[in-house]
């Protein structure tokens, strides 16, 4: 470690997506590690900059350039910024459009690296926020720069909506008979960490990382399973049927047409029945099959370590839009 802080200790890095529970978390191993940190904000009329941080439009290339990079010296860019809720339009225009034009304006400032938070379900991109991840993807590894693509598992604030529901005596929703699917979630500090350790180490550089969490691949039932055990419970679980989630997706995208809200629930939709179908693990080529062997790990904290942290009285980080149920 002292190694790197001395090597990092004069450079700085600009963090977009600073705000978020992992933006937050690469803030602070930045920091740790001695980087100088200047945190890229989406203009927010209502507020001013924090200490450090600067607002600009992402859709603007002069503002990126101008207000963001301001002629200055900059090492790195680190992006954690992505859409809200994924779907189409925001999709392309963050996923994609603000990113390509982050990486331009980084370019033109003389930046040498560039570390992008992505996501491992792009390996089968049936989405669109997807395949605009893939199109950013593709630019990057395209464009000179060094670059490291992180593909993270689930997430912790992905896979803690039930708690409140188990507390007040409900049932732990499954999908299916909850063994249709498995991640190896990996916490917001242990991914800041890694997202960090991208700038020094070569072994992670000019490459696509998929990464996930410490321990075995755990499926929704054992999360409810453990879930039950932590808070003293009998288990109770409700199976909803795949094909209950397809009839609401065909009622949606047949009603679409009618208006782009309805559209855009309609694409929503198809994200919930992704994220409950597909595991979010390292998908290996040759096989077509997701491999919990062949997913790397990295970090410390398990899920289960950050339930019984939580069940305990820690406070659960806000969820915003990527909560499964």
């Amino acid at each position: 470690m002292s190694e790197i802080l001395a090597g990092a200790s004069a450079k700085r890095v600009c963090l977009a997506g600073a705000t978020g529970t992992i933006g937050q978390a690469t803030a602070r191993a930045l920091a740790a590690r001695g980087y100088e940190v200047v945190s890229f904000l989406r203009r927010r009329p209502d507020r001013a900059a924090p200490e450090g941080a600067r607002f600009v439009d992402f859709s603007d290339p002069a503002s990126l350039a101008q207000d963001g990079f301001a002629n200055e010296r900059f090492d790195a860019v680190v992006s954690c910024m992505a859409s809200r809720t994924g779907a189409p339009k925001d999709a392309w225009a963050i996923d994609h459009q603000a990113h390509v034009n982050l990486l331009e304006a980084a370019k033109q400032a003389g930046v040498q690296k560039f570390v992008q938070l992505s996501a491992i379900c792009v390996q089968k991109p049936l989405l669109e926020f997807q395949r605009a991840k893939l199109a950013f993807e593709k630019a990057l590894i395209e464009s000179g720069l060094t670059y490291s693509i992180v593909r993270p598992t689930a997430f912790f604030k992905s896979l803690s909506g039930q708690i409140d529901r188990l507390r007040a005596g409900k049932p732990y929703l499954l999908l299916g008979d909850g063994a249709l699917t498995a991640c190896k979630p990996i916490s917001d500090d242990d991914l800041g960490a890694y997202l960090a350790e991208c700038l020094e180490d070569e072994t992670r550089q000019n490459r696509i990382l998929p990464i996930g969490g410490p321990g075995e691949a755990i499926t929704p039932r054992q999360q409810g399973e453990e879930l039950f055990r932590l808070l003293g419970l009998e288990p109770k679980f409700t199976r909803v049927p795949v094909a209950m989630m397809d009839v609401i997706i065909g009622v949606l995208r047949f009603l679409s047409p009618l208006s782009s809200r309805l559209a855009d629930k309609a694409e929503l939709a198809r994200i919930g029945r992704y994220y409950a179908t597909e595991s979010m693990l390292w998908l290996n080529p040759e096989t077509g099959r997701y491999d919990a062997e062949g997913t790397p790990s990295a970090g410390t904290e398990t899920l289960f370590d950050f339930y019984a942290a939580v069940i305990a009285g820690g406070v659960a980080p806000d969820r915003g839009d990527h909560a499964v149920f």
